[in-house]
């Protein structure tokens, strides 16, 4: 009845090789006279979601998560991953040849810098690390005689026989119904933020995508085309994107904003750039340390900095807002028809997590409109909800019984992207679950209630999240929230809702809300929705004030909330969503959905 087509469940996991692997690999390091290599899970845009030709570090330890760098030493090798992965790290990779540490209590460039001999010389692709990451790890390394040494190819690749091909997805343009602003209205508006540089590099697909109004194929959940582009503050932009991937009418249609030329032909003209002396800003997130240094080298003065897509393409427009309401409404119905038929169907004992992430798939299906799931659904139950990150695989696959399930799931839609994430019980929950369960959701309510002025960031508010949390004693180690793309990626910055988060909120941007709590081997509670920054009229204000606007649409399981914990005002904003949630999704449901969900929105 129900199927995947966007998601696979197989267990793509090969620490069990990670042996031979290894073993290639310093082979090849010795062949070159190298003594080390660092190898980060990044392709050459510093992307989340990476063609299966860039998954080096899966291929080579096993780790099959988004973020990570592994060092491989002679008779040494440790992977560094962060608090999303240090339970399922260690689960996926040989510890027996590979360590497993979290980054935040020890960085690679320190092991590198206590592990590696003297006089070491340790190789390293430009392609996959940015300026900055190099220059951690040579001031990590400068007091210890160890050399950084940048290689014409990698290493992984020489001994990755059956390597996959590079993407060729193909391009398509955004029509302006959806994107809300001309592509041309959009290069203008960047061209004025370039200050004193000559040009900009754009290195990040993302903002190459909303710049020229196109989308792409060319990996997993993210309608992104793997592509530079040089905007000069005169003339027409340079385009350098492979021609396999653009039709006809599409070549046709970008030619007329800009020059289109071969992927590799960016190389030539970089260096060609620094020979004049040019001042070329480069992103310091995306950026590859390849073209910086090659830049720098040929005479050219490279600025390092944000680019400035980045924060005009997080403020979204009228248009884009509107189409993000339209994809929320459209998934709220598909995941309330799933949470409907879960209710029904997780008690008798036959659903697992694979078939539960099959089913919510096959409802977003069923609108019709589904282009591809924002990410692979976390479909987690028990001790595997306690795992912020998990992947459900065949080997993993648990049977949902009495107990905690967690789905987090989002869906790519042409006119917005979703992301939500739900707790639900099966049977009678605990007096436990249902106090930290509350918890988490007075964290959700306390974000979602905020009023702030203008200028303050998300920093500012992380802890309206964790308050109640840490009134018990407890806390959470993610964010607690990341900016969200229009029909791109799930994950968009600079705007976040974290402890590191440093770029004031602004009206248009839109963030997830989504605090949450983990009981390492029992269960987790993660509780999210997509808000949108919006302006607040606030009678007798001194001060632009600032809110947010709920957009994600779908009931909170009442079960597990204990009423008592719950001030007046938290009480009222529940029973406000839920009547709102109840009113928007109605028409859209069956009869037999339409009372179930009468009942989850009951108020309390």
């Amino acid at each position: 009845m129900f199927e995947s087509r966007f998601q696979s469940f197989a267990d793509d996991a090969c620490g069990q090789d990670s042996a031979e692997r290894l073993a290639a690999l310093r082979a090849e390091l010795a062949r070159r006279r190298i003594d080390g290599f660092i190898a980060p899970r990044a392709d050459e845009h510093q992307n989340e979601y990476v063609p299966k030709s860039a998954e080096r570090l899966a291929w080579l330890t096993g780790f099959t998560g988004s973020a990570g760098v592994v060092v491989v030493l002679a008779d040494k090798a440790a992977l560094f991953v962060d608090g999303r992965y240090t339970l399922q790290a260690p689960e996926q990779v040989d510890t027996k040849r590979v360590a497993v540490f979290d980054i935040s209590q020890k960085a690679p460039a320190r092991w590198l810098a206590e592990t590696a001999k003297q006089g070491a010389r340790i190789g390293y692709d430009p392609w996959v690390h940015t300026p900055a990451q190099i220059e951690r790890y040579a001031k990590a390394l400068e007091s210890k005689d160890v050399t950084l040494v940048p290689l014409d190819s990698n290493p992984i690749d020489a001994v990755w026989t059956d390597r996959p091909e590079p993407p060729r997805g193909a391009v398509t343009l955004y029509p302006p119904r959806l994107a809300g602003v001309a592509a041309k209205t959009k290069i203008a508006r960047v061209r004025k933020a370039l200050g004193e540089a000559d040009a900009l590099l754009i290195s990040d697909p993302h903002a190459l995508a909303w710049l020229f109004n196109l989308r792409g194929a060319d990996v997993a959940h993210t309608p992104i085309a793997l592509a530079f582009a040089v905007l000069p503050k005169e003339g027409k932009p340079l385009l350098y994107v492979d021609p396999a991937k653009l039709s006809a009418k599409t070549r046709s249609s970008l030619e007329g904003l800009a020059d289109i030329y071969e992927p590799a032909d960016v190389v030539e003209d970089i260096s060609d750039a620094g020979a004049r002396g040019m001042t070329i800003l480069f992103d310091s997130a995306t950026a590859p340390a390849k073209l910086v240094e090659l830049f720098r080298a040929q005479g050219g003065k490279p600025k390092l900095g944000e680019d400035p897509i980045a924060l005009l393409k997080a403020v979204k427009n009228d248009i884009e807002l509107d189409g993000a309401r339209a994809a929320h409404l459209r998934d709220g119905v598909a995941l309330t028809r799933f949470l409907s038929w879960f209710a029904e169907t997780a008690p008798k004992g036959k659903l697992t997590e694979i078939s539960a992430a099959q089913a919510l798939e096959t409802f977003r299906r069923e609108s019709g409109e589904l282009r591809d799931l924002s990410f692979p659904t976390i479909s987690a139950f028990g001790p595997h909800a306690a795992i912020p990150h998990y992947r459900v695989t065949e080997a993993s696959d648990l049977r949902i019984s009495r107990g905690c399930y967690l789905v987090d799931s989002g869906a790519q839609y042409l006119d917005g992207t979703t992301d939500v994430t739900r707790t639900i019980g099966v049977g009678r929950p605990s007096k436990q679950l249902r106090e930290h369960f509350t918890r988490v959701l007075q964290g959700h309510i306390g974000v979602a209630r905020a009023v702030f002025p203008a200028g303050v960031s998300g920093a500012q508010l992380d802890a309206f999240a964790r308050r109640s949390l840490w009134e018990a004693g407890l806390d959470f180690d993610h964010g607690t929230g990341h900016g969200v793309g229009a029909y791109l990626s799930v994950h968009e910055g600079p705007q976040r809702i974290s402890k590191l988060g440093s770029t004031p909120l602004q009206p248009g941007m839109i963030l997830s809300d989504e605090p949450g709590y983990y009981r390492a081997g029992e269960y987790g509670i993660r509780l999210e929705n997509l808000i949108v920054v919006e302006k607040r009229e606030i009678e007798g204000a001194e001060r632009e004030m600032l809110g947010f606007e709920t957009l994600t649409l779908a009931p909170f399981d009442l079960a597990l909330v204990e009423p008592k914990l719950l001030s007046l005002e938290e009480t009222r904003w529940l029973n406000a969503y839920h009547a709102r949630v109840r009113a928007e999704l109605s028409p859209h449901l069956d009869a037999k959905t339409r009372k179930w969900l009468a009942q989850a929105t009951r108020r309390l």
